[in-house]
Formats: C-alpha cells, structure tokens, sequence
C-alpha cells in the first residue's frame, strides 16, 4: 500500500516513518482535541506523516464494568471533527461487521484488533467500505500466517491494506515483539509496529491490564532501526487516569522526545 493512498496525510515526501498516535479511547471531545493538537505540532514539526488514532468503542474488556466508551455516534463525531479541524486523517478499531459501515462515514481507516482478524465477515466488511484497512496480527499467530488476513482484503477488491504487529503472548501475562517478523510482514503488505500494546501484561489476576511503559523506548527504536514501514503508539496527557490501557501508555509529555529520537535513527538508516 502506497500511503499517499490514505486521504489527507502530510509529510510523505520527508523519508521518515509514519505514525498512528493518540488515545485508547474518545474520552471527551476536549481530551481528543488536546492530544490532537500536541501531535499534530509535533509530527508537523518533525515532518511525519500522521494518523490521530482512537477507539470510538472498547468491545474487548477484561470486565464486564470495564470502560467501553461514552456512545458509538458521539465518540465517532469527534473523531470526524479532529480530522477536519486538523487536516489530518483518522483511524478507528471496528468489532462487528455493521460496525465497518457506520465507522466509515466519519473516519479514514479503519483497524481490524488483533483477537479478531481471523474473522473473515468482519475483515472483508472492512475491505468493501473502500476505506484503508489496518489488520493487527493476533497475539496468537505467527508473522506468515497474516498473508492469508491480507488477502481477504485484496480478494474484496481493496489494496489499501497494512498489517500492525503487536507483539506475541509469551507465557500467560506476558508479551514479546519478534523482529524477524517485520520483513515477513513486509512482503505481504506496508507493516506497522504497535509500540504500546506490544509492552502490555494482560490477563492480570485483577482484570486490569498491566503494562511497561518504561520499554517503549526501547521497543520503539528497535523498531525503527530494523526497518518498519510505520510505528503506533497510544499517548494520553494523564495516564494513570485514562480510561482504557494506561498501564502501557506514553505520557503526552514524552511524545516529543521519542519522536526526535526515532527520526535521527531513520535519517541515518537513510543515508545507507
């Protein structure tokens, strides 16, 4: 996938990676602005190419009182209103096939959540949309077995696609990111790397997902350093408070930082 392809991205010309960034989860319309507007000074400013990213819902829960979003339509509404207001495209997870519809009226792309891209129905509802199409790699299956998720979304006369990595269940509350992955991937379609949820500890006795946050760093220029095509990282202003995967986030504050960081590494990959 060219992404050019993906409507209203700026920087595509500067040779560095790309980014989905922003919250978990729409929270308010002022959380989504706030964050918005800090990343989009940032990568503008850096010259990355950007998709402001957030769930307009949270289906998978570890508990039923779990928070799963302040309303479908609203939370969707806000997503469209950061993508005009800032000029910049937008990306949300879907969970049902009648999500996939509904979604594509207000976003740019949307994502398929790693326990559900085997579930065709839903893959190829995705595809039709004519939307990009973002498919994570299940914690579960192995980098070459996504070439079969990428062609459903080919097979539905779509070729916007890319894969995400986000790690691999080692053990029961653990997760590990396997590198050699990244080229696997790569021959099949464009390939992300998703920072934060590849550092999550789920399955916590409490039903709070865990996280290490303090590896993002770490994981993020590995990343870099061995190649992918874009990288995702969940930010929030107030982790310890947000609603959905604080454990594993990356404080607003640091944003700035890591990116520079990554776009000195990418800039002298670049030069070899």
């Amino acid at each position: 996938m060219n992404i050019n392809n993906i409507p209203n991205i700026k920087n595509t010309d500067s040779g560095n990676f790309f980014l989905l960034a922003g919250p978990c989860a729409i929270e308010s319309e002022e959380m989504a602005f706030q964050i918005a507007e800090r990343l989009v000074k940032i990568t503008n400013d850096l010259k990355i190419p950007f998709v402001f990213k957030g769930s307009f819902k949270k289906a998978n829960r570890s508990r039923v009182d779990s928070f799963t979003g302040i309303g479908d339509v609203k939370a969707l509404e806000i997503l469209q209103k950061v993508g005009k207001h800032f000029n910049v495209p937008t990306v949300t997870d879907i969970h049902e096939s009648s999500d996939a519809a509904l979604a594509a009226q207000y976003v740019d792309v949307l994502q398929i959540p790693a326990f559900l891209v085997r579930q065709t129905d839903l893959v190829v509802a995705a595809a039709k949309t004519g939307k990009v199409v973002n498919l994570k790699k299940g914690q579960f299956m192995s980098p070459e077995s996504m070439k079969h998720a990428v062609q459903k979304v080919l097979d539905s006369n779509n070729e916007n696609v890319m894969v995400t990595d986000r790690g691999t269940m080692f053990g029961y509350q653990d997760m590990i990111v396997d590198f050699r992955g990244i080229p696997t991937m790569q021959n099949y379609a464009t390939t992300v790397l998703d920072i934060t949820h590849s550092l999550q500890q789920p399955n916590q006795a409490s039903g709070v997902t865990g996280g290490r946050p303090d590896l993002i760093e770490t994981v993020a220029k590995a990343g870099i350093a061995v190649g992918v095509d874009g990288i995702f990282i969940e930010t929030h202003f107030d982790p310890a408070n947000a609603k959905s995967d604080g454990a594993n986030m990356l404080h607003l504050d640091y944003f700035e930082d890591l990116m520079t960081k990554l776009v000195a590494i990418k800039q002298t990959i670049n030069k070899f």
